[in-house]
């Protein structure tokens, strides 16, 4: 049996140990001592190794991608994809890699950072997911209070003809704007009483009279009146504590003349 030398021994230029009596001990692992067949050996095993590793690397990029695709394709129509929403799937490093590659391929869109969608396919062939659907998986997802602006309160009520051009939404997480294919979607963080009711007709009235201000609200108070059911009107009037002093009493009226 063939003894192990010292790591701390010297190797010769063939790649053998030298011992204390200076005699070449040949490495068998890559070839032997004599001329330099044992480096070519050393080099071709490298060389084999490096190119071993990266055709696994790639195949396990490829599968990590295939499993990122699937699990977004069976998500609601613009739920965000995050990473750390994916680390089921991979290490941080490899699912940040996957996302980058796959918006370069245009399988998935890049909606802010570290936010992804995947796209919709259709008949018309692809486009970006709606952004009232993003909208509602952002606010599920990160568990934001997420609600129409005051513009879009007010036409929606029918007290404005004005449409907004832009989207725009009131959010009780960071202010900030996300992309959607050609679409800007702007997110801007509001005090809680405008964040009221969300979803509901009387936190609509709120928002929109918030939009309208003091000069516009009671001309829009006569025109609620006539459009909204009781029940509607009832719930703004319940909330009038935790409004502004300026809307609270024009919500006042409804009260007084109903």
């Amino acid at each position: 049996m063939k003894k192990i030398p010292s790591p701390r021994r010297p190797l010769t230029p063939t790649g053998g140990f030298r011992d204390q009596e200076t005699r070449v001990i040949p490495s068998n692992r890559f070839g032997s001592s004599h001329g330099t067949s044992g480096e070519l050996s050393r080099l071709e095993y490298c060389q084999k190794y490096s190119y071993t590793s990266t055709i696994f690397g790639a195949i396990a990029m490829q599968t990590l991608a295939k499993q990122i695709l699937e699990h977004a394709a069976g998500l609601p129509e613009g739920t965000p994809l995050v990473a750390k929403e994916l680390l089921h799937l991979g290490s941080r490093a490899a699912v940040d890699q996957v996302l980058s590659r796959l918006v370069r391929r245009g399988a998935l869109l890049r909606a802010g950072r570290g936010i992804y969608v995947l796209p919709v396919e259709s008949r018309f062939g692809t486009r970006a997911p709606s952004a009232v659907k993003m909208v509602e998986g952002l606010a599920n997802q990160r568990g934001e209070t997420i609600v129409s602006h005051g513009a879009a309160a007010a036409n929606a009520l029918g007290l404005t003809t004005q449409v907004p051009m832009r989207a725009v939404y009131l959010t009780s997480g960071p202010s900030r704007r996300l992309k959607l294919g050609a679409q800007m979607v702007e997110f801007r963080h509001a005090p809680i009483w405008q964040l009221i009711f969300p979803g509901r007709a009387a936190g609509d009235v709120v928002r929109a009279l918030a939009w309208l201000g003091p000069e516009k609200a009671g001309e829009a108070i006569r025109k609620l009146r006539a459009k909204l059911p009781p029940s509607e009107l009832k719930e703004v009037v319940s909330a009038r504590s935790r409004l502004p002093t300026w809307m609270a009493q024009e919500v006042s009226a409804l009260v007084t003349h109903d």
